[in-house]
């Protein structure tokens, strides 16, 4: 009897045959594109006539751990088809966002930058009073100091009518001349602000973030997946050379290739996508809130800075945080000018230089807050609350002080947003969504290779690998795994629903597929 077209060995030179199977010189390929990381090869299956057999002879029915790598090769298959279009997104979309300080400097120039750099700054108090007469609406919510001479001084304005949003005046420290102002957030711009809720959550609110949860939680899974598979693969009885791990094999047709320049991209990127993957679930929805909880547990959260004034009654609140994004910190009654440059030489004497951020106190038994906000390294985060009256700092914190998950989580953030190294960061990041693109289209493109071709079984794309992997796991692997994966799906929510439905998915189709035959 001829055994289906699905069954035949794979013809190194035919993009279009669909087996699974391989020679013995070469692994099988995968039929479903990996979201990110390098391609596995699914297994081949025996034919009709036969009982399945693994590739070291033994049934498919038996109980061996290369029922892991099935299992693993599956998985794979279902985070390419499924997940690879919410990363396609996310990799486009942070693409856009790694460019936005070269953005902002061209659609922005006019506010951002002086147009003649001086011998030295007017007073600070000058500075504020000229984007007060300017723009005398709202209440001064912070100043953030020029971070380079040729910078405009920030003055972040909080208006009633703009909510969580400020109104930021840009003015020339130089000459005390308003540049112009924005509607700005946590001190971003309207252009900057736009494109993080692109990447965040596609301009769809809390709805819409989960989108991103959904990549950066399945990052991970389809970058440490691939490399198992990838760099388990043999060819013969010898063990792949290391240039044959990181490098395409040039020599390749059809599938072969697509799957070399698939595989070996996605190790060189594995190290970045997996920072990605970290970095972004941090301050996610549903994980991020599990690891603010293990911030607390582990004493991991930033330093608090006591803002009471020696002899206050009232309890002061500390502001420092609002200080460090930009200026969300709101006071009762606008603050007086010569109180800013009061807080600014305070803090410069004790040694805190660079661009900082100057918040005036909720109220009288509050303190100011001086934060340093260098976010390039190396980083400058320390905290000072200052006494205007008497110019006395009455409490600091420094940024050697913080917890090592607190650095981790604030460097980590840093350079997820491509600040933390300058141009080199932004030029990485963009390297990684450029080659996760690529990563992808090869996925999908092997997936298609792989359709059966033949005129009374044409399809659009290759199989999925072999189900019911999991019945074939060593009991040691189920013991451990499954309370893991219980664990795991707890720590990362999203990840633990999603892979819910890809099981119900798959329990489904293959339902489906039995009545058929039936």
């Amino acid at each position: 009897m001829s055994r289906r077209t699905d069954e035949l060995p794979q013809n190194d030179h035919d993009p279009t045959d669909t087996a699974p199977g391989g020679r013995a010189t070469d692994a099988p390929t995968t039929d479903g594109p990996p979201a990110a990381g390098p391609s596995p090869d699914a297994p081949a299956p025996g034919g009709p006539d036969r009982p399945a057999k693994s590739e070291s002879g033994q049934p498919r029915s038996a109980r061996s751990w290369e029922a892991v790598r099935h299992l693993l090769v599956r998985l794979h298959f279902y985070a390419g088809v499924l997940v690879a279009p919410f990363l396609l997104v996310a990799a486009l979309t942070g693409l856009a966002y790694t460019f936005t300080p070269q953005l902002d400097q061209l659609v922005y120039g006019d506010q951002l930058r002086v147009e003649k750099v001086g011998d030295e700054p007017l007073p600070l108090a000058e500075q504020i009073a000229a984007a007060r007469a300017a723009y005398p609406d709202g209440t001064t919510a912070s100043v953030i100091t020029p971070p380079d001479p040729e910078d405009t001084t920030r003055v972040v304005l909080s208006v009633p009518e703009l909510d969580d949003k400020q109104r930021t005046v840009f003015v020339d420290p130089y000459t005390a001349e308003v540049r112009g102002e924005l509607t700005t957030w946590s001190g971003s711009t309207p252009l900057t602000t736009w494109l993080d809720d692109l990447h965040r959550n596609l301009h769809l609110g809390d709805t819409g973030r989960l989108y991103s949860e959904v990549a950066a939680s399945w990052l991970w899974v389809a970058v440490a997946g691939g490399l198992v598979l990838w760099l388990g693969r043999s060819r013969g009885r010898r063990a792949r050379s290391a240039r044959g791990v990181l490098l395409p094999d040039r020599t390749a047709r059809g599938v072969r290739r697509t799957r070399s320049l698939h595989a070996a991209t996605g190790v060189w990127l594995a190290l970045g996508l997996l920072f990605l993957s970290a970095t972004g679930l941090t301050w996610s929805n549903y994980a991020g809130e599990r690891f603010g909880r293990l911030l607390d547990a582990a004493n991991g959260n930033a330093p608090a800075l006591d803002t009471a004034l020696p002899g206050a009654e009232a309890p002061a609140e500390d502001h420092s945080e609002h200080a460090g994004h930009g200026g969300s910190g709101q006071a009762k009654a606008d603050a007086y000018p010569a109180d800013f440059e009061a807080a600014l030489a305070a803090a410069r004497d004790a040694s805190l230089g660079g661009t900082v951020v100057i918040t005036p106190p909720a109220d009288a038994a509050s303190a100011w807050v001086v934060a340093q906000n260098d976010n390039v390294w190396p980083v400058h985060y320390d905290r000072v609350a200052v006494d205007t009256s008497s110019g006395e700092i009455t409490s600091r914190t420094r940024w050697a002080d913080h917890p090592v998950l607190n650095k981790l989580s604030k460097l980590g953030v840093q350079g997820h947003m491509g600040v933390l190294f300058g141009v080199v960061n932004q030029i990485v990041l963009a390297a990684v969504a450029i080659g996760l693109t690529a990563v992808i289209v090869w996925g999908y493109r092997m997936w298609w290779q792989r359709r059966p071709t033949r005129a009374d079984r044409p399809a659009l794309a290759g199989k999925a690998p072999e189900r019911g992997a999991w019945r074939r796991l060593p009991l040691p692997v189920l013991i451990l795994g499954i309370p893991a994966v219980a664990a795991l799906g707890w720590a990362l929510p999203v990840l633990g629903v999603t892979l819910a439905g890809f099981l119900v998915v798959d329990v489904v189709a293959g339902a489906l597929r039995r009545r058929r035959s039936a």
